[in-house]
């Protein structure tokens, strides 16, 4: 795979990531100022069993499809077919447990919020095989468009809904209206169509791979949503909303920045996945690029959170200040987790990539244990711990693999952790003048991008070297 296709892959999925980080950012901030926080609390319940069911979906075969080197259309239409009845059984399921659900939560609500919110699971098992096609065959210009698409128009039919007075259906119209928005737009862009084929040989070699990458899954998303069930079984459904708002916005552009990273690097691997030097080099630069990209965007929000939630979210909303304040940080290491997983993944070890899995989950849940009777925010802080280990978990392996010890991933991270935090102290005395909050933040973010870009060129950021690294050889390989 020539290092022109990976980088205009790496640009699309960025572009594709950076749009949808806009946008969503827009529209959630707009809904957040017509709805309240108790609405948000009960979809984010929702959407607990929703995430859950839709790992069956998304996860496992999809990846199946990506990291087998020669997988042709019976492949993918047996995976197709598997998808469309496994998706059938669990809305099913989710319909008549709904009933059950919102009598535990003592929330009527959650009954047809659920039932019609879980359709999306159906269409999710149409959208995942696409999903995997367009990745194979590193077609990422289609989800730019597809996801662009999507997102801006189900941003607008959700704020029509919201300022009409819909409130909790405001949120369900605009997720339902994305996902299918995504899956048409594919439908008409990608040419890949199911054929009336199916081979129970090649499902059964997919799945082999793949279950254990669907066990991974569900593992990682109940346990990512237990918090989310505990705090709104324990707790008010608004400390959940300020739980998932503060959340929310470092998640935002976390997920977005490896997601771009990601998905174009578990394909890439897939493909040199016999040559450990090549792949550690991969996993090497994934760490940098993104360490290089996510740590000063999370530190600034951590430092402008207060006046940010005020101007752009109201006051109703300042108690999710501290939450996003500790997310920050923790999302801060996802970098060493991405890279990781998705090199031990792409080489073809699902059953390591899984034991990874239940060992880390297995120390989330005790911390889980200790911080539930202290309230909302102790859970939230319980995060630092976990990730900090949950990195040397996931590094652990590729020391053998790859050759690629956890101190050397540190090194890699730790620059530009370190200049961003410098940029942090340098900023944060800004907001205890007497000014506006708006002008506060613009001074902020303007003041914190001079210093964090004017530190990489003096340290020499590795992460910027190698970004300008690539740029001039896209040049080069243009002119030729």
């Amino acid at each position: 795979m020539n290092k022109k296709k990976v980088l205009s892959g790496v640009m699309w999925r960025f572009g594709e990531r950076i749009m949808a980080q806009l946008v969503s950012l827009i529209v959630s901030i707009v809904l957040a100022r017509f709805l309240l926080p108790e609405d948000y609390g009960s979809v984010a319940l929702v959407m607990v069993f929703i995430n859950i069911a839709n790992v069956f979906i998304a996860s496992g075969l999809g990846n199946s499809l990506i990291q087998k080197k020669d997988a042709d259309n019976v492949d993918f239409s047996s995976v197709f077919y598997i998808n469309i009845i496994m998706s059938m059984l669990i809305y099913m399921v989710l319909f008549f447990s709904a009933t059950y659900i919102a009598r535990f939560y003592s929330m009527p609500i959650l009954c047809p919020v659920l039932r019609v919110l879980a359709i999306r699971i159906p269409i999710s098992a149409v959208n995942s095989v696409q999903q995997a096609y367009v990745s194979k065959h590193m077609m990422f210009r289609l989800f730019f468009w597809s996801t662009l698409i999507g997102t801006v128009i189900s941003g607008v039919v959700g704020i029509v809904a919201a300022y009409t007075g819909y409130g909790i259906w405001a949120l369900v119209i605009q997720d339902l209206m994305n996902v299918c928005i995504d899956t048409i737009v594919l439908w008409f862009t990608v040419k890949w169509r199911p054929d009336f084929t199916y081979s129970w040989k090649r499902a059964k070699g997919l799945i082999s791979y793949g279950w254990k990458i669907l066990v991974s899954g569900l593992i990682d998303t109940g346990y990512n949503e237990l918090r989310n069930l505990i705090i709104g079984k324990l707790y008010k459904s608004s400390d959940l909303a300020y739980y998932n708002q503060g959340d929310k916005y470092p998640k935002l552009i976390v997920v977005n920045v490896n997601a771009a990273i990601s998905g174009v690097l578990f394909p890439v691997i897939s493909n040199i996945q016999d040559n450990s030097k090549k792949v550690k080099n991969m996993t090497r630069s994934a760490i940098m690029v993104s360490s290089f990209v996510i740590w000063p965007l999370l530190i600034g929000i951590g430092v402008i959170a207060e006046p940010l939630v005020r101007l752009v979210l109201t006051e109703k909303w300042i108690e999710c200040v501290p939450f996003m304040r500790v997310f920050c940080f923790t999302y801060g290491l996802w970098p060493i987790h991405v890279a990781n997983l998705q090199a031990i993944k792409a080489i073809g070890r699902s059953d390591l990539y899984l034991k990874l899995e239940v060992i880390k989950k297995a120390v989330g849940i005790a911390a889980l244990i200790i911080s539930v009777k202290h309230g909302p925010f102790v859970i939230a802080c319980s995060f630092i711990v976990t990730d900090i280990l949950s990195t040397i978990i996931n590094a652990f392996p590729n020391r053998k693999l790859l050759n690629y010890k956890y101190s050397e991933q540190l090194k890699d991270l730790l620059p530009a952790f370190l200049l961003s935090i410098f940029m942090g102290i340098v900023i944060y005395p800004i907001s205890f003048f007497d000014i506006p909050d708006f002008l506060c933040i613009v001074i902020q973010i303007l003041c914190g991008g001079i210093v964090y870009l004017a530190g990489s060129v003096f340290t020499k950021q590795p992460g910027l070297n190698f970004i300008i690294s690539i740029l001039k050889d896209s040049k080069k390989d243009n002119a030729i």
